[in-house]
């Protein structure tokens, strides 16, 4: 038997609306993630720099010599149209980035929070081990303990007794 669709309320306002869609666009989006890193990464440095500037002076250069034909003349309404383009793209992705590595740093950090967690448990755990050995130690006879007992039994007795003979 076939499963039917369940029939969807379109007065309903606080449900979205599932329907049919003619183009959907597929994509992975840990793929898109990591090539927006790479081109954010790239926009940050100075090499991407030198490449815009370079080009910008290039483009002026060709539309101020006399003798080229000017595809955008002085104004450079069609550079500033480009430049817009460009940020306008180079924005979202350079947040889209920071976007994943604000999540990669909440992961890490917890990460970090559960080690020294485990971390405060285990000298906790030493520590009181060390506790109770100090403990234990306290109660054991050390070799200045016997040798200062044996110097007082040692007193104690006569010195003019063999010993193993008990005074009568």
């Amino acid at each position: 038997m076939a499963s039917r669709r369940p029939r969807i309320d379109r007065t309903r306002l606080d449900q979205p609306q599932v329907g049919r869609r003619s183009l959907q666009i597929q994509y992975d989006p840990e793929a898109f993630g990591r090539w927006t890193e790479r081109v954010a990464r790239f926009l940050g440095t100075g090499r991407y720099l030198v490449y815009q500037s370079f080009a910008i002076v290039v483009w002026i250069v060709i539309n101020v010599v006399p003798g080229i034909p000017h595809f955008d003349p002085y104004t450079f309404t069609f550079l500033t149209l480009v430049l817009s383009l460009q940020a306008a793209y180079a924005a979202p992705l350079i947040l889209l980035a920071q976007n994943r590595q604000d999540d990669r740093d909440r992961v890490n950090l917890e990460a970090d929070r559960d080690e020294a967690r485990q971390s405060k448990a285990d000298l906790e755990y030493l520590a009181r081990e060390l506790a109770s050995l100090r403990v234990a130690i306290g109660e054991v006879a050390t070799r200045d303990f016997i040798r200062s007992e044996l110097g007082r039994l040692e007193d104690r007795l006569d010195p003019d007794e063999p010993p193993g003979v008990k005074p009568a």
